[in-house]
């Protein structure tokens, strides 16, 4: 079934977690109109890949709905919320990227980069900083812009065509060398970065932050890299991303985790049944680490439908098969 065609679908990011902690919580869940609703569609399509992708299955499933086709780690999302947001140069084939300010963890072996939703930047942090690091990024030929979210940036420049850069999604709790880019188009963007560590260790924004017992914003990621497609229109009608399982599953709370899913049991997905039952035509894409699996509301007849009501599939197999 085409897109277009589809008058409701629910992306839901992290629905499966290989972690210990939501591994372990997944034989606990209840979530029943989740299982009412899989027991009414049928899977239609699979997105299978690996724990090494730039884009994890999330991305790349809304990619997909949105109609953008893109090589691993280009989807470019930078380029859309600039679009959006009507910024200048935003004509289709003008490379564009996210700049997200971030906490880098220093450890003894290791720089780990943490959860950007966890330091609790403010507008006016954002923009003081963005005002200090514009020169360093205009003299590589950046152009630095303001988002609608404090704490990440809109960069536009050529350094950013094809250039694969991993999801913040991806790299969260990891080594920040396992997923920086290292080819030689990225070799700027690496010197960019310890310029910004320099820069922002001595910002007042940073003294600040240190004084209240927040942690200090010390880098930023990049990441939403790419161009449009000349031909891209967007959807009139774009998929509902359900990311409230998204901070629990990064930080494996399996118990965070789990009550998260009982709230979008009970609301988005409980929503999705309720359209399914009055016929309408949904769709559901649960996504996990390696996978992204999209179901559809299939014509059965009545013998399947009565089916239904009466054999759920287990709950278990299928998140942990994500």
């Amino acid at each position: 079934m085409p897109a277009s065609a589809i008058a409701r679908h629910l992306i839901v990011p992290f629905a499966g977690r290989g972690t210990p902690g939501c591994r372990a919580a997944v034989a606990g869940l209840r979530l029943p109109k989740l299982e009412a609703l899989l027991a009414r569609l049928t899977p239609v399509h699979e997105d299978i890949g690996d724990e090494a992708t730039l884009s994890p299955p999330h991305e790349r499933a809304l990619a997909e709905a949105l109609g953008i086709a893109s090589a691993d780690g280009c989807i470019p999302w930078a380029a859309m919320e600039a679009r959006a947001a009507g910024l200048p140069a935003t004509e289709a084939g003008q490379p564009w990227g996210t700049a997200t300010l971030c906490h880098w963890q220093v450890g003894i072996d290791d720089v780990m980069l943490g959860d950007p939703g966890d330091i609790r930047i403010d507008a006016a942090e954002s923009a003081a900083l963005l005002a200090a690091a514009r020169p360093f990024f205009e003299e590589d030929g950046i152009a630095l812009h303001e988002s609608a979210t404090p704490g990440r940036w809109v960069v536009q420049g050529a350094i950013f065509d094809q250039l694969p850069t991993a999801s913040i999604d991806r790299a969260v709790g990891y080594p920040i060398s396992q997923w920086s880019p290292l080819s030689e188009a990225g070799r700027p963007l690496r010197r960019l970065q310890n310029e910004m560590q320099m820069l922002l260790y001595t910002e007042r924004v940073n003294d600040e932050r240190t004084a209240r017992g927040v942690p200090p914003i010390n880098s930023f990621w990049l990441s939403g890299t790419g161009s449009l497609p000349v031909a891209f229109v967007p959807s009139a009608a774009p998929p509902v991303v359900a990311d409230a399982l998204r901070s629990p599953a990064l930080r494996d709370d399996g118990a965070a985790w789990a009550s998260a899913w009982q709230a979008l049991d009970a609301g988005p997905v409980a929503e999705l049944l309720a359209a399914a039952t009055r016929g309408e035509t949904v769709a559901l894409t649960l996504c996990g680490d390696r996978v992204a699996r999209r179901y559809e509301l299939r014509p059965r007849g009545f013998a399947g439908w009565a089916r239904s009501l009466f054999r759920r599939p287990a709950l278990a197999p299928v998140l942990e098969s994500l």
